[in-house]
């Protein structure tokens, strides 16, 4: 497990640039004690790996900005990507002080090699649109949710899209979660588009969210925990983890409705790592252990495949013990 001693390091995103794996994850000092804290001291790490199991930790990523700016106080999760102009384009969230409460706002960052990475000032995020999505203060739930970009291409060469963490302005708080979604032609303008799922499927948010062909067949990836899950998801799912959903066509629509549990809540944020056999691997941030108590590592690889349908993976508790 990749555990560093002097910080919690939590959501991960990778990009293989052909030679070595990339890890850019959140991380915060444990010298704040308390790992709720970390949220709002949040910047961007980076590691890099041969095989996804040996790690060398290089120059962090990504810090935020100086005010007054989008993302001025904290940065959290996103996905890299290399353009057609062979630019790596990173889409992250962003938190600012300048505001009252949890608004999010999906920024991009530019490198030529992986390492340095430059934000734009004058590059506008992008921002929920209150004609499909709910915002801060529509409801009683605690933040605005606009966060997690994933960017890929149109499997159909129409583009690109981008998968958010996003909530519909209708239903019970928990039922709301839904797959925001954003389309571009160049990377550069956004248009916000209506959801690509339904509110009502039992869950308050669906975090992290990725999409990927595992060997031949679409897979939607997301998080949530047992305390964002509506009541009837809870009675068969009591505690929340990584889900996962097979899909036809990776730009949607999606039945969340029809997600099974991955993982528990011991692992989160998962994503899917193809490794240089070909074998298609699940990392995510080891959230807790035993005893309940947060760890703030990644794991290391776990081999998924389909079994009935359905996405599966093997677990070994041992696997999972903290080393340092």
């Amino acid at each position: 497990m990749f555990l560093l001693p002097d910080v919690w390091t939590w959501d991960a995103w990778f990009v293989d640039d052909g030679h070595q794996f990339h890890a850019f994850y959140l991380k915060a000092s444990r010298a704040l004690l308390d790992p709720h804290r970390r949220h709002e001291r949040a910047s961007v790490g980076h590691a890099v790996s041969a095989d996804l199991r040996t790690w060398t930790e290089v120059a962090d990523a990504l810090v935020p900005s100086d005010g007054p700016a989008f993302d001025d106080l904290a940065i959290w999760t996103g996905s890299v990507l290399r353009g057609p102009d062979g630019v790596w384009r990173m889409f992250y969230t962003g938190r600012t002080r300048g505001e009252p409460g949890m608004r999010q706002r999906v920024g991009v960052a530019t490198s030529a090699d992986l390492l340095t990475w430059r934000t734009d000032p004058a590059q506008q995020p992008v921002v929920a649109d209150e004609q499909h999505y709910e915002l801060f203060g529509d409801s009683a739930w605690d933040n605005e949710t606009w966060r997690d970009p994933w960017v890929f291409p149109d499997p159909h060469g129409a583009g690109w899209h981008m998968l958010v963490t996003a909530r519909a302005q209708h239903g019970e708080l928990r039922q709301r979660g839904v797959v925001g979604h954003a389309t571009s032609t160049d990377l550069e303008t956004w248009r916000v588009e209506p959801a690509l799922s339904e509110a009502g499927a039992g869950f308050g948010q669906l975090e992290v969210l990725q999409v990927v062909e595992v060997d031949g067949r679409g897979v939607l990836l997301f998080s949530c925990l047992a305390g964002e899950l509506a009541d009837d998801r809870l009675e068969t799912d009591p505690d929340g983890g990584i889900w996962s959903l097979p899909v036809d066509d990776l730009t949607g629509p999606f039945d969340i409705s029809q997600a099974t549990r991955l993982t528990d809540s011991s692992l989160y944020a998962g994503r899917l790592v193809q490794d240089r056999s070909g074998t298609w691997n699940l990392l995510a941030f080891v959230n807790h252990d035993d005893s309940g108590e947060f760890v703030g590592g990644l794991c290391a690889p776990i081999p998924v495949a389909w079994i009935g349908g359905v996405l599966t993976c093997e677990r070994s508790p041992a696997r999972f013990a903290p080393v340092v």
